[in-house]
């Protein structure tokens, strides 16, 4: 039993003793994690992903007829495309353009034609039977002229007062007779013009009939040249495929890219956006060929933002010019590019885990010397590290993790913080007065402008 119970209480020593020095050990691993300060070239990166595009390419457009207002068709959907990166000759087949649309027109104007082509008939044969009437009432004006002149004639016989009837039914089928030649030939324009309009309208139907006939013969599209076919992307998101809508104000069906000059777009998030400049160089990685690494800079940046498919995240479009071509390369091709911000040489770094804050101070816990809290002056900063102006030095060791007696430490350094208050208040107070000569040479340029406006007024009063 002795024996047993010595080996129990060994046991039990030896467990705590394991479980002592374990923990102690891992406590003061913890607090053993230091860092480095370093000193070198640093810089400030923004990570994104693109899209390979040509800046410059020949465009496969809608046919010519589709942009006749005669068709009436605004828009046509794409029943069939080739697909992206075929190789094509000239001559060679691209898409077809929907053809039901375009027959369901052509049939409702061949109809449209036959009705209008019917009613200019039918105009021209009521033309030739009321200018025949009319003709017949010419003729009847005439006899009964002839006749009141024979009546005067043998009236030399009779008393004045019939005599001068009969003048009297003479001058009334005369005058009858002159009306009636007059009403004619009103009659003839009034009837040319009726039968050109029918014919005018029946001619713009057929002519539609026409450039619909025309179109139908149109929707099948070939390559004007030789090159490889790529898809339109617009600018708004999506490119041009089989089922879009091409129209007037939308024309591209595809493009022939130009793989001499290369664009990657890309989008930036608003957080970021505000660090990208025109001009700013990138490394460009291509996913396909992940041994290739490019060169590019910054070239246009988006002055709106737009939203993300499902998501709320607002980014804003960044096109990057591509230095140089590469025969491997291809349009939509993902790229990864890293857009370098900023560039700084002997720069002071420490990582970020090393730095903490408060409400107004940034500060460190050296891991050498006096146990202090050190105030610091930071800089730029990048995914891993933070730039140091005031209050480290190169090769002095940091804790990464926050000391144990991290609250009872002093704080060093306050004149490093009252340096940063000074330069604050100097960028401010410069920020000012650049806005007061700013407001100053507007409103000088405005006074300026109203009194040459007075004076011309003056010059022109006076004149």
């Amino acid at each position: 039993m002795n024996k047993k119970l010595w080996l129990t209480i060994i046991f039990i020593v030896t467990i705590l003793l394991i479980v002592y020095f374990v923990f102690s050990r891992s406590k003061s691993e913890v607090f053993a994690i230091t860092s480095t300060v370093s000193k070198g070239s640093f810089e400030v990166l923004v990570y994104s992903t693109g899209q390979l595009e040509s800046k410059n390419s020949d465009n496969i457009l809608i046919p010519e007829k589709m942009k006749d207002r005669q068709t009436r068709i605004s828009n046509l959907t794409i029943t069939d495309l080739i697909d992206e990166g075929t190789y094509v000759d000239s001559g060679d087949y691209v898409a077809t353009l929907d053809h039901q649309a375009v027959e369901e027109q052509l049939k409702s104007a061949l109809d449209e034609m036959e009705k209008t082509l019917s009613e200019y008939d039918d105009s021209k044969i009521d033309s030739n039977l009321i200018l025949s009437n009319q003709r017949d009432i010419i003729v009847n004006a005439s006899l009964d002229l002839e006749e009141k002149e024979i009546i005067v004639e043998e009236s030399i016989y009779e008393s004045p007062s019939l005599q001068r009837k009969a003048e009297m039914d003479l001058d009334k089928a005369n005058r009858k007779l002159e009306q009636v030649k007059t009403a004619y030939k009103l009659k003839i324009q009034q009837e040319i013009n009726k039968v050109t309009r029918k014919y005018i309208n029946y001619k713009q139907i057929r002519e539609r009939v026409l450039a619909l006939q025309e179109l139908i013969e149109a929707l099948i599209i070939y390559s004007p040249r030789s090159g490889i076919i790529s898809y339109f992307q617009h600018s708004y998101g999506g490119s041009t495929k089989t089922g879009s809508r091409v129209s007037q104000w939308n024309p591209i069906i595809a493009i022939f890219p130009n793989m001499d000059s290369l664009i990657t777009k890309t989008f930036i998030n608003e957080i970021d956006i505000s660090l990208i400049k025109k001009g700013q160089k990138v490394k460009i990685g291509i996913d396909a060929f992940p041994d290739k690494e490019l060169t590019g800079e910054v070239v246009s940046i988006a002055n709106m933002g737009q939203i993300m498919p499902k998501s709320d995240a607002k980014v804003f479009e960044v096109k990057i010019k591509i230095d140089g071509s590469d025969p491997d390369l291809r349009p939509a091709m993902t790229t990864s590019n890293t857009i370098q911000i900023n560039f700084f040489k002997n720069a002071l770094y420490i990582p970020i885990e090393s730095v903490y804050n408060n409400d107004s101070l940034s500060y460190v816990f050296p891991a050498e010397g006096k146990e202090i809290k050190q105030v610091i002056e930071t800089a730029e900063e990048n995914e891993n590290y933070i730039m140091v102006l005031q209050g480290v030095s190169e090769e002095q060791k940091l804790y990464t993790l926050e000391p144990e007696n991290a609250e009872s430490r002093s704080i060093s350094g306050l004149e490093i913080y009252e340096d940063i208050k000074r330069k604050k208040e100097e960028k401010r107070v410069k920020e000012e007065e650049n806005n007061r000569k700013q407001q100053e040479t507007q409103s000088e340029k405005l006074t300026r402008t109203i009194q040459f406006s007075v004076a011309n007024s003056t010059q022109n009063t006076s004149k």
